[in-house]
């Protein structure tokens, strides 16, 4: 997921200003090599601050899992994606809009949840847990999109909505893989591309039977 907008917590909201630099720190250095100091000196905040509010390292990376769907999720729900009229125009709207996040420093638009799921999977099922429900909770806003251009196709394959959109976002999250592993924007912005031409083509209106 993207970059969300910047919030300006309050000085005294210590527990805001640790999510926000977790949401930072985290990308730039993963979950594992982020420490509690580097936390709070990037918050502004004392350690006696930080664990008021967190009693472990774990409970933080729920909370800011959380705290990223809450944030990106606001930047979603008002992106231009959803003003096409046309379902199948909405889907490669959503793919262009995500393209156009794919810019500048790597730790600022790659995400934060595919991040921690990589790191944390086994080692703190509720971090992955916390970042599953994020990731496919995002892929469910663009089921209805997904089934609304399917039945404007009368396409009946043996694949669902929920299929595809998970499928987008393995594709969103592998591109931003392959930006790190490249050090460049450049490879997640073509695998977007061809995101793109694969969407077209499968949910292309199907040929007339002869």
């Amino acid at each position: 997921m993207p970059r969300p907008t910047k919030q300006a917590p309050e000085r005294g909201d210590a527990r805001s200003r640790l999510l926000e630099a977790a949401r930072d720190v985290i990308r730039q250095k993963g979950f594992t090599a982020t420490t509690v100091d580097d936390l709070c000196k990037a918050a502004g905040v004392t350690k006696g601050a930080y664990f008021h509010h967190f009693d472990s390292k774990e409970a933080l990376g729920v909370a800011v899992a959380n705290y990223w769907s809450e944030t990106t999720g606001a930047l979603f729900e008002n992106a231009p994606y959803h003003r096409p009229a046309n379902p199948l125009d909405r889907v490669l709207a959503y793919i262009d809009f995500r393209k156009s996040l794919i810019a500048g420093d790597l730790a600022e638009f790659t995400c934060l949840v595919g991040t921690m799921a990589q790191e944390t999977y086994i080692s703190h099922p509720a971090i992955r847990d916390a970042c599953a429900a994020s990731i496919l909770g995002h892929a469910e806003t663009l089921e209805a999109d997904i089934a609304a251009a399917m039945d404007a196709r009368a396409l009946t394959p043996g694949w669902t909505p929920k299929d595809l959109a998970h499928h987008i976002q393995a594709v969103i999250q592998g591109a931003f893989i392959l930006a790190k592993a490249t050090d460049s924007p450049a490879s997640a912005q073509s695998s977007l591309d061809h995101l793109s031409r694969y969407i077209r083509l499968l949910l292309a209106a199907p040929r007339p039977k002869v």
